[in-house]
């Protein structure tokens, strides 16, 4: 059994590979990259480096050459997404990969977040061709709060508009876990695992969180999503992640970012990490 990896020197695809490392050898890991020097870490390990950017339809053929197994880990440039999964896509199907693993967000048919419609597109594609899918909906990143330390540390305060929103985030490296759990396992799959970490914290448990973790007060600074988004950008926050933070903040509202179940936990073996160790790890 052959297994790729895509963007598999990025922050998700570097744990994905570290956890596949720890269950095959490294023989049956390819690692599809954009820059071969930045994966030479991982060819020293004994991985299998091939070189294929998302836009390079003919390169990602080649890379899936002899592959069992793929995990297409969702692009970066927005926008751009949807064209750059079809081709990862097809490069699979055009090899025969016996499955195709792709990581998309939260109850995206009825979500509301920024990201939700290109992965709501990808998982259409998906559904019309001819592979056998499983489908990895993430839930938001521990690590996406780390910039709130920084913020807390210097405010005192926990900026938000997400109102009694709670989100049920989870390490990275939960992630990457049950990725590499679901491409090696002979168990019988779902098509679709809804992912969150075991516990969903409000802002004020965040605040609270962020108390323990830097040894001072932080409180909650509730305000409208006008408010949030013209505090962000007199910061100089970049227009884009101001409309991006606002937008979060209303699905968090809606309680779109709440995940029910444990299909995260149960697929890793083991209880989530909590959010302090990984925002206490950052400072």
């Amino acid at each position: 059994m052959t297994i790729a990896v895509t963007a598999a020197t990025g922050q998700l695809g570097s744990l994905v590979v570290d956890s596949l490392l720890a269950r095959v050898p490294a023989s049956e890991i390819v690692a599809v990259v954009r820059d071969a020097a930045k994966a030479q870490p991982l060819a020293d390990r004994g991985v299998t480096v091939r070189v294929a950017a998302y836009d390079d339809a003919a390169a990602l053929v080649t890379a899936f050459e002899g592959v069992d197994k793929v995990l297409l880990i969702s692009g970066n440039e927005f926008g751009q997404r949807l064209a750059q999964h079809q081709n990862v896509i097809d490069a699979a199907a055009a090899q025969g990969v016996s499955l195709l693993a792709y990581t998309s967000a939260p109850a995206v048919d009825t979500s509301t977040l920024p990201v939700a419609p290109e992965h709501l597109a990808t998982e259409q594609y998906l559904a019309t061709s001819d592979l056998d899918v499983v489908l990895l909906r993430n839930g938001w990143y521990h690590e996406n709060y780390l910039t709130s330390v920084d913020a807390a540390r210097h405010t005192g305060a926990v900026l938000t508009s997400a109102g009694e929103g709670k989100v049920s985030s989870a390490a990275r490296a939960d992630f990457a876990e049950a990725a590499a759990v679901v491409l090696t396992t002979d168990q019988p799959l779902k098509p679709v695992y809804e992912l969150g970490g075991d516990v969903a914290w409000s802002q004020a448990d965040l605040a609270s969180t962020l108390s323990d973790v830097l040894g001072t007060p932080v409180t909650v600074n509730e305000v409208s999503p006008e408010e949030q988004a013209a505090t962000l950008a007199t910061a100089g926050v970049p227009p884009m992640w101001v409309d991006f933070t606002v937008a979060t903040d209303a699905s968090i509202a809606r309680g779109e970012l709440e995940v029910d179940g444990d299909d995260l936990s149960t697929l890793i073996g083991r209880p989530t990490t909590p959010l302090a160790d990984s925002l206490r790890a950052a400072v």
